[in-house]
């Protein structure tokens, strides 16, 4: 097993990351109260629920669970106070522990409840997903959609403790896998090209599963994300560079209706929309575009996505969290492993980027 910590003072928390961990031993110290709700969803539950039940149950904890539908599509206000019900229906007061096990949208829902009940109560992560390991358990980010806008409604509510499991990837569906690969590779993209270089040379073996390299993978995805979530939690500046491919990922997702696509999917061809406009500015090479679309392309992602008007495309993007004084900033590329926060581009060049990666 391996530990990192996300350094914010009083907050900080472990991020724990390992094959067949403990939950009994390990959450142990971070579970507050004598009550816990477990959110999950109906995919996850009958795999891994009654484990962690009755590993909580062990440490003479009251537990009661929440089983909600499973995708993006039902990440909304109408399921998200299915969980304040359960909470109340248990009678559940404000000393309690809400833990998360599932992907991405049990995490940001759970930690959203966690946020809200009671005027926040405390929080766990538990996630089952390559791409919420990597990404959305760690950081504190939760939240839910909103028809004109992903992600638009939230919280900051960090974890107590993020538990990642690399065995509860063996049942991941190869879709949700490659999913997940996006998020590692934006990492490479963003900020490290060594990391680049590691997974090009790896990505066959991360494809097929190989647990001490997804072990490997996550545990630098994470590390790179703990550090610039201690340098700026609530994303005031650098953190937002987490967002690469982001900002045109979340459009797709929007214009196609949540869940149609994967996030790491959309993401994947926003990354490429953001290479390709970091080419037309000068910036990257085609070699560094083709490279981009080459490492997608191996963790059978998609590399372009289907033809959506451009008004409506960028209608999207206009309400993305990014725009700031009524301007669109994007994460852009300066070269592979090296991204910007910019304001700067044209917007000619832009929609020339959009249009090209459509089919």
């Amino acid at each position: 097993m391996q530990t990192l910590y996300v350094e914010l003072g009083e907050r900080r928390y472990p991020i724990f990351i390992g094959s067949d961990l403990n939950p009994q031993s390990l959450l142990a110290p971070y579970i507050h109260g004598q009550q816990v709700m477990i959110v999950s969803n109906e995919t996850v539950a009958p795999l891994y629920l009654e484990h962690y039940q009755q590993s909580i149950q062990a440490l003479g904890k009251t537990v009661a669970t929440c089983i909600l539908p499973d995708g993006e599509k039902y990440k909304n206000s109408e399921h998200l106070n299915l969980i304040f019900d359960a909470l109340l229906q248990a009678g559940f007061n404000r000393d309690c522990t809400v833990l998360a096990l599932g992907g991405g949208v049990i995490g940001d829902m759970a930690g959203f409840a966690s946020a809200c009940f009671q005027r926040g109560v405390y929080f766990i992560q538990v996630p089952t997903t390559l791409l919420s390991q990597v990404d959305s358990s760690v950081g504190g980010k939760t939240g839910i959609n909103h028809p004109l806008g992903k992600n638009m409604i939230g919280a900051f509510q960090q974890p107590q403790v993020v538990l990642a499991d690399m065995s509860q990837l063996d049942t991941l569906p190869d879709r949700e896998l490659s999913a997940g690969l996006s998020e590692v590779i934006k990492y490479a993209l963003l900020g490290d090209s060594g990391f680049l270089v590691w997974l090009e040379q790896n990505m066959d073996g991360l494809v097929q599963r190989d647990a001490h390299l997804l072990a490997e993978a996550v545990y630098r995805s994470c590390a790179h994300k703990a550090r610039i979530v201690a340098n700026d939690e609530k994303e005031q500046g650098e953190r937002a560079l987490l967002n690469l491919g982001h900002t045109f990922g979340h459009a797709i997702e929007s214009y196609l209706g949540y869940g149609e696509w994967l996030h790491g999917e959309a993401v994947a061809v926003g990354m490429i929309m953001a290479a390709d406009l970091s080419h037309r500015m000068g910036w990257l090479s085609a070699d560094d575009v083709q490279r981009t679309k080459n490492i997608i392309l191996r963790a059978n992602l998609p590399v372009v996505c289907p033809k959506i008007p451009l008004d409506q495309f960028l209608s999207y993007m206009s309400h993305d969290k990014k725009v700031l004084n009524g301007q669109l900033r994007l994460v852009l590329m300066k070269q592979l492993g090296k991204a910007v926060i910019t304001k700067e581009f044209d917007v000619e060049l832009m929609k020339q980027a959009i249009l090209a990666n459509q089919r």
